[in-house]
């Protein structure tokens, strides 16, 4: 064989067979590992951690403390990159992350916020698993880190913010149950009884009240949030102390914004004195992406780079997403603004994550993980998952008539119409990667209907010229039924891009409008967006039929839009935020943090929790196509709490009426309560009266006793819920554990969270539902001993 035959046998060899090279620390072809015991795999993690920043000079401990780590190639350590994103997919957003030839799109789920919408508590932990199942793939490839900084957590508190469709809802019971579920199925591992190991790191983010972006001249680097301790305490911080305490998350995100005059990334009470040691963090501080050169350079709030630094050191901070601590730590230490003890401890709590990780473990070819392959993303499954999601998540706002759903037998001609009826892109929402594939609005309807006309209106949903409208218009006039696919995009709403209405953008309102004039038969509207969208005038043309909103429901929207609509899913999202009309905008500054109603400012109140006008679309309002009857089984009729051993409760009375002695309702200190073992449980009959399988959600309200004279309560509030799947003319049982102190408690002006006793409702089913209603009693007793 001649030597350029030899030659061109091998490069066939390599071109065909994909290689990665991948670079591992603790490699024993490399490096003796023998004789460092950061690689011995028996040793506990803070053993092995201590050992390698023991062996670190200053300047490589600076070097280890941003994003893009560089390697020690003298203690066999390479390149490591942090920021890798995974909020509804394995995405290149960050610069941990690429595709290739070898695997070149992932699973890409809907915006969280539809996620969300369908109220699973499994169908979220279930995502994290294959996300994080994908991610593990391609790191084995050499295509992703293992630190994913994701999900975000933040209540999505104003229906102008652009990154409303990163977040869960409104409702921070809901923020808080998705972000325990899907940061369990993205770390979560057992495997040879070590519970400690992580199967990716995940991120929650971004610490605390941060949700303005870019409104009307104010952004996220400049806002200071001026925050109440209640609405602190009961709105902004459960997520990610639910984060934290339930999810066992390894890493918590600090935010750009001021909170009460403190920048996040540099209070220390926030950072350690609340995340870290009243939580209990088993991870590290990473701030959001040049947080601390904000500090000195866009707020002036240190004299100096060295004085940012080390305030942020101190404060909490373990990683730095940008490169101040790179530039700046050694002259910060050798000026003496902070210890060098402090940045070893950073690290420490770095490390001991990547070991979690199994990345100072040698080849990760061998770990527990390393068997997975290019293979396993986007398998069948995991796109079928996909699919189910944004099923689950559409929301029928309205069905006059039972218009919908659709039969295939009696619509011959589909007119597709609108900005977003043949959106792509625009469906994966943002911080997404590559798609395994696309399936628009368009191409879903056509796997329903021989004979679709299409026709988009206008050319974005922008929509500033209206030159296409009359074309659309005589495409509705020859089709039996007309899809209108409008709402919003990135362009709209997006990072660094808040909202300033609520109404549909440009000439689309016209487009509606014409469109539904010329229309010879019935109009099916459907909104695209993740912020809500006022679309009274559409309630009232009497053509529109039905409103679905339908969120940015991933890669393949499209197929589930159509499902819903040609009836092979029975809908059953809910709204998991508030639907305002246009009018809310003039009434309340985006930059107003508060919460609660305020008269005297004459500010209506945030959320269904405490908006005391008329919404559009409350909060948790979804249609089905089947009628469900819900039925109390089992609740208690009393619940009694003691406190714990060795205290007494601190009984404050709160306001009473006339009708009510002083000692029916008072509030007792959560702190002085047992409150492990303080729960019960609901028990609910959900029947299917309808001819339709279907999921139903069960929502639970508590109406505190006396709320509208105790200062600051909220007016009703979602202490649980349950998604149920009840086959037709069939009976499920819902079961709802609710913990007593959790859902129960009120939160004083003072932040401290208080136990209320007296007479409590439990109203069982959205606003717009027949509720089952139940009333008990919460007494208070002696002490757990006593009983």
């Amino acid at each position: 064989m001649s030597t350029l035959l030899h030659f061109l046998l091998v490069f066939l060899t390599f071109s065909l067979v994909p290689y990665t090279s991948h670079q591992y620390a603790c490699n024993k072809h490399e490096i003796d590992v023998s004789t460092l015991s950061f690689c011995n795999k028996t040793l506990p993690y803070p053993v092995r951690a201590k050992d390698l920043v023991s062996r670190l000079t200053l300047s490589e401990k600076a070097q280890q403390l941003v994003n893009s780590a560089r390697g020690i190639p003298r203690l066999g350590i390479p390149d490591y990159e942090w920021w890798s994103e995974a909020l509804h997919g394995v995405s290149n957003t960050g610069p941990g992350v690429r595709f290739n030839e070898i695997i070149p799109g992932a699973t890409s789920f809907p915006a969280v916020i539809l996620s969300a919408a369908s109220f699973n508590a499994s169908l979220w932990y279930m995502m994290g698993q294959v996300v994080s199942t994908e991610a593990r793939a391609m790191y084995n490839e050499g295509l992703s880190g293992l630190t994913f900084w994701s999900p975000n957590v933040n209540v999505y508190r104003d229906p102008r913010w652009g990154r409303g469709q990163e977040t869960p809802g409104e409702d921070p019971l809901v923020v808080s149950k998705y972000a325990v579920n899907y940061v369990r199925g993205l770390q979560e591992v057992d495997i040879h009884g070590n519970r400690n190991m992580l199967k990716v790191s995940s991120c929650c983010k971004h610490y605390t009240a941060y949700d303005v972006d870019n409104w009307k001249g104010v952004d996220r680097f400049h806002f200071d949030a001026k925050v109440s301790k209640q609405d602190l305490e009961d709105t902004y911080q459960p997520p990610f102390r639910s984060c934290v305490e339930k999810g066992h998350v390894s890493s918590v995100m600090c935010s750009y914004n001021r909170v009460n005059g403190i920048p996040t990334c540099a209070d220390a009470n926030l950072l350690k004195g609340t995340v870290r040691e009243q939580w209990g963090l088993d991870g590290y501080v990473v701030t959001d992406c040049d947080s601390i050169q904000v500090l000195y350079e866009s707020i002036n709030y240190t004299a100096t780079p060295e004085d940012a630094v080390a305030l942020a050191l101190k404060a909490g901070v373990n990683m730095n997403c940008g490169d101040y601590l790179r530039k700046y730590t050694v002259r910060a230490v050798n000026q003496r603004k902070v210890s060098e003890s402090v940045v070893d401890q950073a690290l420490i709590y770095n490390y001991v994550v990547l070991m979690r990780l199994g990345f100072f473990d040698g080849n990760p070819k061998k770990h527990p993980f390393g068997k997975l392959r290019p293979s396993d993303v986007c398998t069948e499954d995991h796109k079928k998952l996909a699919l189910d999601a944004a099923k689950q998540g559409i929301v029928l706002l309205e069905n006059k008539g039972s218009t919908l759903p659709l039969s295939s037998k009696y619509v011959k001609k589909l007119a597709v119409i609108g900005p977003n009826a043949n959106a792509t892109k625009t469906m994966l929402s943002n911080y997404a990667g590559v798609p395994c594939r696309y399936t628009s609005p368009l191409h879903g309807f056509q796997k329903h209907v021989k004979r679709v006309f299409y026709q988009p209106g206008c050319q974005n949903v922008k929509c500033v010229d209206k030159q296409h409208i009359e074309a659309a218009a005589r495409v509705a006039a020859i089709a039996d039924v007309v899809v209108l696919v409008v709402g919003l995009d990135q362009s709209i709403e997006a990072e660094g891009l808040d909202r300033v209405n609520l109404t549909l953008p440009g000439y689309q309102k016209m487009l509606v409008e014409k469109v539904t004039s010329s229309a010879k038969g019935k109009v099916i509207l459907v909104i695209m967006s993740a912020g809500p969208v006022d679309v009274s005038f559409a309630t009232k043309l009497r053509k529109i039929r039905a409103i679905l909103w339908v969120g940015y429901p991933g890669q393949d929207g499209g197929e589930a839009i159509a499902q819903v609509v040609f009836g092979h899913h029975n809908p059953s999202g809910r709204t998991p935020v508030t639907w305002y009309r246009k009018e809310y905008v003039d009434q309340i500054p985006m930059t107003d943090m508060n919460m609660r109603e305020d008269k005297s400012r004459r500010l209506p109140g945030r959320t269904y929790r405490f908006y005391t006008g008329k919404p559009l679309y409350e909060f948790g309002h979804g249609l089905s196509y089947s009628t469900f009857i819900k039925f109390l089984i089992h609740a208690p009729s009393k619940v009694t709490i003691c406190r714990s051993t060795e205290q007494n409760l601190n009984q404050i009375p709160f306001l009473t009426t006339d009708n009510q002695a002083a000692d029916d309702s008072m509030a007792v200190d959560v702190s002085e309560v047992n409150c492990k073992k303080l729960e019960f449980v609901v028990a609910i009959g959900v029947k299917n009266e309808g001819k339709m399988d279907g999921g139903h959600v069960v929502l639970m309200f508590w109406k505190p006793p006396m709320w509208n004279e105790i200062e600051g309560a909220p007016k009703i509030q979602l202490v649980g819920f349950e998604r149920v799947e009840v086959k037709a003319r069939n009976t499920e049982l819902a079961v709802v554990k609710l913990n007593v102190c959790e859902a129960f408690s009120l939160v004083d002006e003072q932040g401290d969270r208080k136990l209320v006793t007296g007479r409590h409702e439990l109203l069982i089913g959205s606003p717009t539902e027949n509720r089952v209603i139940h009333k008990f009693t919460i007494h208070a007793g002696g002490t757990m001993e006593d009983h």
